[in-house]
């Protein structure tokens, strides 16, 4: 009968099921840690948005309005200076995400009952996070507004807007840099994890072991093709996202190529650590999906605000390279960053590719 024959086959891939335990391990972590990233990561609201305040009015009217911003759940005054010049070099520093300028006759042009100008400046490298900055200092001004204003009159306080970086507010400026990041940190670790798992289940292993090789010397020897290989695909899609999207670059190209080169090596140290803890193909490109995919989407700023998040995944977004690969690819093409602005972002990422592949070396054994 047919069931006679199909039993024992179900019997036998259960057998298998048990018998690994990793890919069962896997299987089950990935839609819980998924799920609770997910719930936790999506937050289409900002909160704790980084604002600075350049008042030229120094008035009570003036101190007023600071003091609704900062009594605001959305807004963090970390930045308060008198001289305009300033502006841009705090954005390129990434210490605001926007700049409230309050003009030197703010509040004689509120006692005239006047509409008065109150000058807003958002980084628009995010676009989506750019008009949500810019929505809620409205609304927070359109209230102290009808406050001031009396019955019937026109509320007097009028926002003028500016987007720096990316004026025409085109989201693919934002988008494209990241898409970057997240296929170079996918293939880099997807092209190592592979590489020692790949010997050890073609039984090569052995011909490596028996010559006189250092553990290091393994893992140099089976990166470095594959960083020479990354780099090419580095340039190659970054050339094709800056002509066909028409991303903008403001920065150096000899910086971003630099910096990618760390960014693919930290990738490839990545995949190179899981390639030593796994003993098949199949195992390995399932665990470097999981490792560099899904936290690069979700906890690295490419689509959702670090800040929004709770404070446990802003940790976790800390060990991300793609958290710090993003700052400086933006930084690079949008804002013409270099490496005053940049360095302490490529010295923490030069950091956990370092930390990586020492682990890495470390977990390879010379023996069968």
């Amino acid at each position: 009968m047919i069931s006679t024959r199909i039993l024992p086959l179900m019997r036998k891939e259960f057998i298998h099921i048990r018998r690994d335990p990793r890919s069962l391990l896997i299987l089950f972590l990935m839609p819980l840690l998924m799920m609770f990233i997910f719930g936790y990561a999506i937050n289409m609201d900002l909160k704790h948005i980084r604002l600075g305040i350049c008042d030229l009015s120094r008035t009570p009217a003036s101190r007023d309005m600071i003091e609704a911003l900062k009594a605001s759940p959305y807004f963090d005054v970390v930045v308060r200076y008198d001289n305009p010049g300033r502006t841009e070099k705090l954005f390129k520093k990434r210490l605001v995400r926007a700049v409230v300028i309050f003009d030197t006759d703010f509040e004689r042009a509120l006692e005239r009952s006047a509409v008065t100008p109150l000058g807003v400046i958002a980084d628009g490298t995010d676009a989506n996070s750019a008009t949500l900055v810019q929505n809620y200092l409205e609304g927070l001004f359109m209230g102290r507004s009808l406050e001031i204003s009396s019955a019937g009159q026109e509320p007097p306080i009028r926002i003028k807007a500016r987007m720096l970086y990316n004026p025409d507010m085109e989201s693919a400026h934002f988008i494209v840099p990241g898409i970057v990041a997240l296929l170079l940190i996918m293939i880099g670790a997807l092209l190592t994890s592979v590489t020692i798992a790949r010997e050890k289940e073609a039984g090569t292993m052995e011909q490596i072991l028996v010559t006189p090789i250092r553990p290091y010397e393994v893992v140099l020897g089976k990166a470095i093709p594959y960083l020479v290989l990354g780099f090419g695909i580095a340039v190659f899609i970054m050339i094709f996202g800056h002509v066909w999207f028409e991303v903008p670059m403001r920065g150096a190209w000899s910086w971003l190529l630099l910096f990618c080169v760390v960014y693919i090596f930290t990738a490839l140290a990545i995949g190179l650590l899981i390639s030593t803890v796994v003993a098949t193909q199949q195992v390995a490109m399932m665990l470097s999906l999981v490792a560099t995919l899904l936290p690069s989407v979700m906890l690295s700023g490419f689509v959702f605000p670090i800040a929004s998040m709770p404070q446990p995944l802003q940790w976790i977004s800390k060990v991300v390279p793609a958290t710090y690969f993003l700052i400086i690819i933006r930084g690079i093409m949008l804002k013409g960053n270099g490496l005053a602005e940049l360095w302490p972002v490529v010295a923490a990422m030069s950091g956990i590719g370092v930390f990586f592949i020492a682990v890495a070396v470390k977990r390879f054994k010379l023996k069968l």
